[in-house]
């Protein structure tokens, strides 16, 4: 038996796991807030006082991470990582790409050297924390 806040939060998981499988589709919150049994309204709030961040942000951060992987293991363009992603607009990729990763993503494609080291090492070192 789950106690109302165990219950509220893998209603919570539930749907960030939704939005880490369709990170690549535009953000829905009320279909998302359906999947935890909530308003949009509050599932944003619950959501960012349990993950520390908006679903938003999170979606973003989620996309430049697959970005980052993209732009490192394959020679596609940017502008396909960009639409490959989920973002319907280059400026808003390269912006966002910036303030998350500090660099531009053509930067970060010249930068990225591959790593002898296991891949679950690489993608721990270059996950994004935050925007800040």
């Amino acid at each position: 038996m789950f106690t109302s806040t165990e219950e509220e939060n893998r209603r919570l998981l539930r749907a960030r796991d939704a939005l880490d499988r369709d990170f690549a589709q535009p953000l829905d919150v009320p279909a998302v807030a359906a999947l935890a049994y909530m308003s949009p309204a509050h599932f944003i709030r619950r959501f960012s006082r349990l993950f520390g961040e908006p679903p938003h942000r999170y979606l973003q951060r989620r996309r430049i991470e697959r970005a980052c992987a993209m732009l490192r293991d394959t020679r596609v363009t940017v502008t396909e990582v960009c639409f490959a992603v989920g973002f319907n607009s280059l400026g808003t990729f390269s912006r966002t790409f910036t303030a998350i990763i500090g660099r531009s993503p053509s930067q970060y494609r010249q930068d990225a050297v591959p790593q002898p080291v296991p891949g679950c090492f690489t993608r721990a070192w270059s996950r994004p924390s935050s925007f800040g």
